[in-house]
């Protein structure tokens, strides 16, 4: 069976879920956090040890403010409720992605959630905030320029926003898209992919068990026979 160790998940559908059930992005947004909650506590039962989340993109700016504003209080809200007890739990939290262009009130949260989980081991949660790619393979790429060192691929993992975590064996995307959207795309050269067809809020833990044993049945060959 092939071991699991890092997951991550494109949470895609929120808003369309929201219009077709609630008559409301927002509120769609809002039940993706249950589905959040739900695929975590199932990340520790399967001892898995890092879940990186694609919560919110470099391109997401593109949206409407006050779908974006709703977005950054519901995490702040989130962040402020639920950072006490991911520390009970031991778990880890970091955040991937350029911090700067978030408000002050944002960024110190962020921080302080941070810096309480500092220590943890269960899991780490990689939150994937203003996070592109792209942007994060030109940011490592311009570290060693300045640094003066060799550009190759051992150095540029290294300076990557995910230095000093394993690629992702496995990437989930849910809404019924089947494209990587500007997500770990050097992380993510050898990982497996399942897109599926459901909208995030729809996803169910039976959904996320179901992938998970399907990947550890899977044939890997990276490149070979």
């Amino acid at each position: 069976m092939n071991p699991i160790n890092h997951v991550a998940i494109i949470m895609d559908g929120n808003g369309r879920w929201g219009i077709k059930n609630k008559k409301s992005r927002n509120l769609g947004h809002k039940a993706g956090l249950i589905t959040v909650e739900n695929i975590i506590e199932a990340t520790i039962k399967k001892n898995i040890k890092y879940l990186t989340l694609y919560v919110f993109s470099t391109e997401n700016w593109k949206r409407p403010k006050k779908e974006v504003n709703f977005l950054f209080k519901l995490l702040e809200e989130f962040l402020i409720k639920k950072t006490v007890n991911l520390n009970k739990n031991d778990i880890k939290l970091k955040i991937i992605g350029e911090k700067k262009l978030f408000s002050k009130k944002l960024i110190k949260i962020l921080l302080n959630s941070e810096k309480i989980t500092s220590n943890n081991k269960k899991l780490q949660i990689n939150l994937a905030l203003n996070y592109g790619s792209r942007n994060e393979i030109i940011n490592a790429i311009s570290i060693i320029n300045k640094k003066k060192i060799t550009i190759n691929a051992s150095n540029i993992k290294k300076n990557l926003y995910t230095s000093n975590i394993p690629d992702p064996e496995l990437l989930i995307r849910t809404g019924n898209t089947n494209r990587l959207s500007n997500f770990l795309l050097w992380q993510v050269a050898y990982a497996e992919i399942f897109f599926v067809k459901k909208m995030w809020p729809d996803f169910k833990v039976s959904d996320y068990y179901k992938i998970l044993n399907n990947f550890q049945n899977l044939k890997r060959n990276f490149g070979a026979l």
